[in-house]
C-alpha cells in the first residue's frame, strides 16, 4: 500500500501539472474501463435497487481516486471543505452546482470534457467491469479491506489511496465520501431506464450519490446501493469523481 509522505509527491501521484507558455494544464489520473453489458440493479436488496436489468456501456474513462482537496483547490482557488487540513483527502462540502463550476474550469485548464459518471458507469466500474469477481464490495468481500467507514474511519474522511483497489484499480469507491452522479434521483428509475448508456436526465429535488462514507454502515456501502443528495444541500460526507469518454 503506497501512503504519500509529502503533499507534493502526493499530488503528482493524483495529477499531472504541465507548465506551458500560456497556462497550467492538469490532468488527473484515469482508469479505463472497457464497455459491455453488466446486470444492473439487485433483486434482493432495497426496493430502489429493483429490478436487476441488462445495461450495455461505451467505453470511458474514470478517476483512479476521489476529487481530492489538493486538485480542487488548484482549480478553483478555494477550499470548500469540513476537514480542510488534508489537500491528499476528497473534497467535500461541495454542492452539485459548485462542482458544475469546478468542470468548467478544469475542462478549460485542459481542454478535455471531464464530467460526472452516469450511475449506470459509476456501479460498472465499482463492480470491477469486464474484470469483476463479483465481489460485494468494490474490491473485495471485507468492506475493511477497501473502505473507510463507520467502524473504522474515526469520524472523519481519509486520504485517498490508502486502502486495497477494485479489479480495475480503482480506489475507494465504497466508503470514505458519496460520490455524485450525473442522474437525477427516480427510485423507480430501474423499471424504466433504456438498456444503453442510461442516464436519468428528468429534473428531480435530489441528485444520485453512490458508494457510501466514512460515516454507513456496510448496508450503505456495498455495490449495489443507491443514496439520494439534495441538491443544494452541503455534506460533509459527499464528494465525486471524474469521468471521460473514451471516444
Amino acid at each position: 500500500m503506497y501512503v504519500p509522505k509529502t503533499l507534493s509527491v502526493f499530488l503528482c501521484c493524483l495529477f499531472c501539472i504541465h507548465a506551458s507558455a500560456s497556462s497550467d494544464s492538469v490532468a488527473p489520473l484515469m482508469i479505463f474501463v472497457e464497455g459491455g453489458s453488466f446486470g444492473m440493479g439487485s433483486n434482493t436488496g432495497e426496493q430502489n435497487e429493483k429490478p436487476v436489468h441488462t445495461v450495455k456501456l461505451n467505453s470511458f474513462y474514470i478517476g483512479k481516486y476521489e476529487v481530492a482537496q489538493g486538485l480542487w483547490q488548484y482549480v478553483m482557488r478555494t477550499n470548500p471543505s469540513f476537514f480542510n487540513d488534508c489537500d491528499e483527502c476528497p473534497v467535500e462540502e461541495a454542492t452539485p452546482e459548485m462542482v458544475n463550476e469546478f468542470l468548467i474550469e478544469l475542462n478549460k485548464l485542459t481542454g478535455k470534457h471531464y464530467r460526472l459518471p452516469t450511475e449506470a458507469e459509476w456501479e460498472y466500474a465499482c463492480m470491477g467491469g469486464k474484470k469483476t469477481k463479483g465481489y460485494r464490495y468494490s474490491g473485495s468481500d471485507s468492506l475493511f479491506a477497501v473502505g473507510w467507514v463507520r467502524d473504522n474511519a474515526e469520524e472523519k474522511t481519509h486520504i485517498v489511496g490508502q486502502k486495497q483497489p477494485n479489479e480495475l484499480g480503482i480506489y475507494d469507491m465504497s466508503g470514505n465520501v458519496w460520490e455524485l452522479c450525473s442522474d437525477w434521483w427516480n427510485p423507480n428509475y430501474y423499471k424504466e431506464s433504456k438498456p444503453e448508456n442510461p442516464c436519468n436526465n428528468k429534473n428531480a429535488i435530489f441528485r444520485v450519490v453512490r458508494g457510501g462514507s466514512w460515516r454507513s454502515g456496510e448496508e450503505r456501502c456495498y455495490n449495489k446501493a443507491r443514496n439520494r443528495n439534495v441538491y443544494d444541500h452541503h455534506k460533509q460526507n459527499c464528494g465525486f469523481r471524474l469521468v471521460l469518454d473514451a471516444n
